[in-house]
């Protein structure tokens, strides 16, 4: 069993962890000075700490949930990559994810938002710890407002379910109340559970395309739409905050703000922004993979401090495991417990290496203030900007269907073309828009990373390198076929 001491081990702090989709690193005006206003995200990042070097395992939905959720690599649990709902896969129920882990120890547990590991009922979130959710299944482009492929879309549920069961609310919901809804659902499970416990979990939907923004904020930003949409998720992040003080839970709540990904750039004015950083969502560049994070925990987390040691998304749930007091899965896991970083306290984090994955292709390695890149393909998107919510170089495009998933398939349905990265090695400290390649200037460094490479190979696998992982577990697998499933929500 981990230890913890003995005061965090009282506190057995409530856990509230929201989780936007395609945010960039420069949407957030504590990271990177912007036009849009986050108020509330900046007082969180004062009260608490903003950490600039925080990662995602994989820059896709479905690969960055997973590896939230169970501490792995998605490669290591068969999720790397992102599910629509033609897929039969989902998170398997011999993984144990963090809202288990929470409700072992006594936690209540809520998910109010986009799951995207799985289609109910197999894979619903009540399989899998949570004791209430209200949200969608997948992203909200598989539906009629997918913006190449319309047609083949079917109808999106909105899921709500608790121990009754759950149902079907509605379908082809209003996207626009989205946020408001998630928020309102949100404060409600947190003034319920006051007295004991809780993990709450807000996956929230935006700003993943298609973006809305409820009436109270269309055309209030006077950025566009993007902005209205930014400052609604701001406005949300204030509403919780704001009931965790007022109801008296401030010193003894954990609260977790991040990313699943980088933005949507071939969106363009619908996308938002990297800031400092190359690319973005599907990229393993710092654009796609580097997401803003805060957290604040009065006596635990130091006030209006920055951190810049490189840490996971797989590492909360170590992390989570030592401050209950419990023992971690019985599955390998990939993160470590970075507790006495969150403290503020000194951890050789930088002696760790951390792996980027597209898919099943081992594409970069970081360790310390170097990241090298193995010679791979990427996306970058055409040069056609645009303002209508469509990709670029839309009308152009021969878009395939969305289950083909190769890249070409992925860069002919989001206006995005394909180019190819050399071997190339960069100095995060002195270069965080990964421009200036050092490989042959530090051809020792190449190797000693290379090594710490092949050992993740040789687990996970590396379709670049054509290896298979030795320690990789299945996902789960729906019965039945979801595609027919899904024929009466069209």
């Amino acid at each position: 069993m981990n230890d913890c001491s003995a005061a965090d081990a009282d506190r057995r702090p409530n856990v509230v962890l929201i989780f936007t989709d395609d945010l960039g690193y420069g949407d957030i005006n504590c990271f990177t000075p912007t036009q849009h206003r986050t108020p509330n995200i900046d007082a969180l990042a004062s009260q608490g700490t903003r950490f600039t070097d925080f990662y995602v395992a994989q820059a896709v939905c479905t690969a960055s949930r997973a590896a939230l959720m169970t501490g792995c690599y998605a490669n290591r649990v068969g999720l790397a990559g992102a599910l629509n709902h033609t897929s039969r896969q989902g998170i398997s129920r011999e993984e144990r994810l963090l809202p288990q882990i929470f409700s072992r120890q006594g936690y209540r547990t809520a998910m109010f938002g986009k799951w995207h590991l799985g289609l109910s009922p197999y894979f619903s979130p009540l399989h899998h710890g949570f004791d209430q959710w209200f949200g969608i299944p997948y992203s909200n482009d598989n539906t009629k407002y997918h913006p190449v492929l319309a047609d083949s879309m079917p109808r999106l549920p909105l899921y709500a379910g608790d121990a009754n069961g759950e149902e079907i609310l509605e379908l082809d919901p209003d996207q626009s109340l989205f946020t408001r809804r998630i928020t309102e659902r949100a404060v409600e499970f947190i003034e319920q559970n006051r007295e004991v416990p809780f993990f709450l979990y807000v996956p929230h939907v935006m700003p993943h395309v298609p973006i809305f923004a409820s009436e109270a904020f269309q055309g209030k930003s006077g950025t566009g739409l993007y902005g209205d949409v930014i400052e609604e998720l701001d406005w949300s992040v204030g509403q919780i905050v704001d009931c965790v003080d007022r109801l008296g839970l401030t010193e003894n709540t954990w609260i977790i703000f991040s990313s699943d990904n980088g933005p949507f750039l071939s969106y363009g004015a619908h996308a938002g922004s990297t800031g400092p950083l190359r690319e973005g969502k599907l990229n393993t560049f710092e654009g796609g993979v580097r997401v803003p994070t805060v957290m604040r925990w009065p006596g635990v987390v130091p006030v209006n401090q920055i951190c810049r040691s490189p840490l996971m998304s797989i590492d909360l749930l170590p992390t989570v495991c030592r401050i209950l007091g419990t023992d971690l899965p019985d599955n390998p896991i990939d993160g470590i417990d970075v507790l006495d970083t969150l403290r503020g306290e000194s951890q050789p984090l930088d002696q760790r290496p951390l792996m980027f994955y597209a898919g099943n292709e081992l594409q970069a390695v970081r360790w310390g203030k170097w990241k090298l890149h193995f010679a791979h393909q990427y996306l970058t998107p055409i040069d056609d900007y645009r303002d209508d919510g469509r990709p670029a170089g839309y009308g152009k495009l021969e878009p395939k269907s969305i289950t083909e998933s190769g890249i070409e398939g992925i860069a002919s349905r989001h206006g995005y073309r394909v180019e190819l990265l050399p071997l190339t090695l960069f100095d995060l400290s002195a270069d965080i828009g990964e421009t200036t390649n050092l490989a042959e200037q530090h051809p020792e460094v190449v190797r000693q990373i290379e090594m710490m490479a092949e050992v993740y190979r040789q687990e996970l696998g590396d379709s670049l390198t054509h290896r298979v992982g030795q320690n990789v577990r299945p996902a789960g697998m729906r019965p039945g076929n979801p595609a027919e499933d899904q024929n009466e929500n069209r």
